[in-house]
Order: structure tokens, then C-alpha cells, then sequence
């Protein structure tokens, strides 16, 4: 996950900033040391740049300096911006009078969970900048979720060095450009030692910033393998939506979302709540799109396009999740990160064909055995909804036919409940196909509008979605 875009190092960076008097501010971080301010420190001249920085370790200094946040919790985006929003009114009210007026005032925040020294804990980090973008103007914020994969306190800490530096230089010198801020996050970092699963740009410079296409961004810059965005369409913590949740996913094109991709999600919805200890409530649905499936056809899917596919499942009710996974193993190893309990996969007849390909594991060492291994280790079903022949006959598990070497495989797996047919499907729908839709809209046809949901019709036709002339 690294992305080269400035030449400049971290310490060149740090050192020009601090040459720099018009811009001045403060830097508060707690949970793994000091590191940024540090790197501003060994640059050399930080007293042009610092006013303050600190660490406020104990809880109870950290409550009586920035509150109880309503969650509760120490390392949190509540947490972060009330850092940001606290540490910057009191630089700008403590020396606002006396700096020159050119001066463009920041804060840096962040709070930390670092690796611990006597026990297994998540390790991840908010990070902030809240900064004037002109003299005078009022504050703007980005903040980034990051996750350290380091395996020492010690180099995470200097990891989040680097970042820090890297934001605060970022917000100064490419605030035109949001992609640029992005793509120089890990600037100086070796790849796979953080991951940054969401940003947020938020205030006055940044209203025109559309933050769920900035956060895809985040997957093509490499700094992450997967977005996730809530029902109501904002961007979502996947430790924060998925942790003690069961999980039902369906992979699709979705484009765009038809009464067929519906049946499958609620019949498969049905199926996986058989399951022991599996409700709606403790249950997180997530339609999926990868930018990597297996044909490459999505893979230069522009943002505009990912985001009308994501808009239409969002007024659905529907959370979902943007990736590069191509192989469905892949796809459970994310999950698996986040949640011990079931994970439930929907799948179609062709998805089926496709996991019992050998060719569809070129490349792994272990070939099928090992992609089967990975796909199917614990509490991992796929849910398998049926579909219609060229003879109008209905094709389901119990017509599958596996090349002869994998029958008894094919046999276990049905067996033991890894794999299980979607029963109640509605075979009226077998026949809908998104491709065809999607042709009977850019030609201005009618007949589309009654084979997607109502509501889907409506915002396609007010939105002028996929090339609909309204």
C-alpha cells in the first residue's frame, strides 16, 4: 500500500514547514508517544512552526481537558475532533492578536491504540488536521482511520510519525487537490505498515469534496483493499460495523440493482437467520462490488459510475462495500479480521461453476484444495440461489455437475452445510439481466422500470443514472 507523489522526505517536510512563519499551530497525541512532534523537533527550527504539543495519557486529564464523548471510548472519531476543535480555539485565541496576520493556524490530533505490551489488542489510530486553508478563514478538518500492521509498539509509533508529518504537509501544500492528499499519505513508508480504511473531509474549503468518491480513491491509491458505507451513505469503520456481527454478503455488478439482486439478498437473508445464534439484529447485510473481479470489466470503472451503483443500493436500505478482492477466500479473510462469528456468503449458479474451476486458483500453490481451505475454515457458508437454462429448466445444487476428480469434494462440502440452496427463490426473476437493462435505458425503453425496484426507477429516471434520458 504505497504510492510515491513527493520527492521530499520526512524530515524535508518537517523542516519546511517550520520555515515557514505563516504557518503555526499545535500537536497533541496520545497513545504512542510523541513521534510527530518529534519529527518536527529533529528537523530543526520548530519553534517558527510548534506552539504547543503534549500527550495527555491519563484518562481522567484527557476527560478534564476534552470531555466524555458520548461513546465512551478513548480512541475514537468523537475523540479526535474534540482534540482537533479545543487545541486549535486556543491557539488561535492565545495568539491570534499578536502573530502576523498572514498566519494560517493548525492543530495536528491524534489518539492511539498501540500494540500493548502483555496483550492482543486492535491496533489502529484516528488521526487529524484541523487547518485554516487562507488567513482568517474558518477551520476545515481531515481525518483518517488508520490501522498499524507493524508487530513493535515501537515502529508503529514511528509509522504514525511519518503519517502525521505527511497530513500536515498534505492539508498545507495539496489542499486543491484531495486525490494528491491521499496518494501522499504514505509518502517515505515502506508498504503494508498502515492501512487507512477511511477519510473524511469536512468544512468550509471542503464542501464541493465528495467524500465517498474520495474514500474509493483510498482502494486505487493502495492504501486500503476495501471501503465500506452505512445505509444512509456515509463512510463506515468496517472494525466499527462488523465487530461481534454475524455477516451476510452478495457480489454483484449491481448495475443497475434489479428485483432479482433483491430476491437473493432477502431469500439469502432468510436462509443465513436459520442459522444458531444468527438474527437480524445481530446481523450486518453487505452488498459488495469489486474493481477486480475476474474478467477485469469493472476495473476502470470511473468514480461517478461506482458511486450511482452505490446511491441506488443505499435508498434500498442496504450497506455497501467497494474492494479489489477477485476470489471469494480473499473476500473472507477481510471479514474474518473484524467478526469470529457467521459469515454468509450469496452466490448464483454461475459464481458455483466458477469456485470449481482449477483454473480459477492459477497461481496459488495449493491450487483449489488450498482456495477451498481458506474459503470454508469456520463458520463460512455460501448460500447458492438457483437460475434458469437455455431450455427454460431449472438448474440448482442438485444439477451442478463438478469435473469427476472433484465430485466427493462437491459432495463434503454439500454435506456439511458449507454450501446450501436458497429454497423460496422467485423464478420469475431468473430471466432479469443488469446488462440488458442497462441497454433498454440508454435507448430510452420502458420496459426496464418493471423489472427494478420502484424506487430504483424513480432515481435513475430524476438523476439521469446510466445514461437515462429521464
Amino acid at each position: 500500500m504505497d504510492k510515491q507523489v513527493s520527492s521530499r522526505g520526512t524530515k524535508e517536510k518537517a523542516l519546511r514547514l517550520n520555515l515557514d512563519e505563516k504557518k503555526y499551530g499545535t500537536i497533541v497525541e496520545i497513545g504512542a508517544g510523541q513521534e510527530v512532534a518529534r519529527n518536527f523537533f529533529v528537523a530543526g527550527a520548530a519553534a517558527g512552526t510548534i506552539a504547543k504539543t503534549m500527550s495527555a495519557y491519563d484518562m481522567k486529564f484527557s476527560d478534564a481537558i476534552y470531555g466524555v464523548q458520548e461513546d465512551g471510548r478513548y480512541v475514537s472519531k468523537a475523540r479526535v475532533l474534540a482534540m482537533m476543535e479545543q487545541e486549535f480555539d486556543l491557539v488561535v485565541d492565545r495568539v491570534g492578536a499578536v502573530r502576523s496576520k498572514s498566519s494560517r493556524y493548525f492543530t495536528y490530533a491524534a489518539t492511539v491504540a498501540a500494540k500493548s505490551f502483555n496483550r492482543k489488542n486492535e491496533c489502529h489510530a484516528w488521526c487529524g488536521v484541523r487547518i485554516q486553508m487562507y488567513p482568517g478563514a474558518e477551520p476545515s478538518n481531515i481525518v483518517v482511520h488508520v490501522r498499524m500492521f507493524d508487530d513493535s509498539a515501537e515502529a508503529q509509533q514511528q509509522a504514525l510519525g511519518i503519517l502525521g508529518v505527511n497530513l500536515i504537509y498534505a492539508s498545507y501544500y495539496y489542499f486543491e487537490d484531495p486525490k494528491k492528499i491521499i496518494d501522499s499519505l504514505t509518502d517515505n513508508m515502506k508498504a503494508n505498515r498502515i492501512e487507512i480504511d477511511s477519510i473524511d473531509f469536512q468544512g468550509p474549503y471542503f464542501e464541493d469534496v465528495d467524500n465517498q468518491a474520495k474514500n474509493i480513491h483510498l482502494i486505487r491509491s493502495w492504501k486500503t483493499r476495501a471501503i465500506m458505507f452505512k445505509a444512509d451513505g456515509s463512510v463506515a469503520v468496517p472494525a466499527d460495523m462488523l465487530y461481534k456481527k454475524n455477516v451476510l454478503t452478495i457480489r454483484g455488478s449491481f448495475k443497475p440493482v434489479t428485483n432479482l439482486n433483491v430476491d437473493m439478498i432477502e431469500q439469502g437473508l432468510k436462509a443465513f437467520t436459520l442459522l444458531d445464534g444468527v438474527n437480524n439484529k445481530n446481523t450486518v447485510l453487505i452488498a459488495e462490488i469489486s474493481l477486480n473481479d475476474l474478467h477485469g470489466k469493472d476495473a476502470n470503472m470511473s468514480e461517478k459510475d461506482i458511486m450511482e451503483r452505490v446511491k441506488l443500493l443505499n435508498i434500498l436500505g442496504y450497506n455497501v462495500m467497494i474492494s479489489d478482492y477477485t476470489r471469494y477466500f480473499s473476500l473472507r479473510a477481510y471479514f474474518r479480521q473484524y467478526t469470529q462469528l457467521q459469515i454468509g456468503i450469496v452466490v448464483g449458479m454461475i459464481n458455483v461453476k466458477q469456485i470449481f474451476d482449477e483454473e480459477f486458483y492459477r497461481g496459488l500453490e495449493g491450487g483449489i484444495l488450498e482456495g477451498f481451505g481458506k474459503l470454508f475454515p469456520d463458520n463460512t457458508r455460501l448460500f447458492v440461489y438457483p437460475e434458469k437454462n437455455e431450455k427454460g429448466e431449472i438448474n440448482d445444487l442438485t444439477t451442478v455437475s463438478v469435473p469427476n476428480n472433484l465430485r466427493y469434494l462437491y459432495r463434503h462440502l454439500l454435506d456439511n452445510g458449507f454450501i446450501t440452496s436458497i429454497e423460496n427463490s422467485n423464478p420469475e426473476l431468473f430471466s432479469i439481466y443488469s446488462r440488458e437493462i442497462l441497454q433498454q435505458i440508454c435507448r430510452g425503453q420502458e420496459e426496464w422500470k418493471s423489472i427494478v425496484p420502484d424506487v430504483v426507477a424513480k432515481a435513475i429516471i430524476e438523476h439521469k443514472l446510466f445514461g437515462s434520458r429521464g
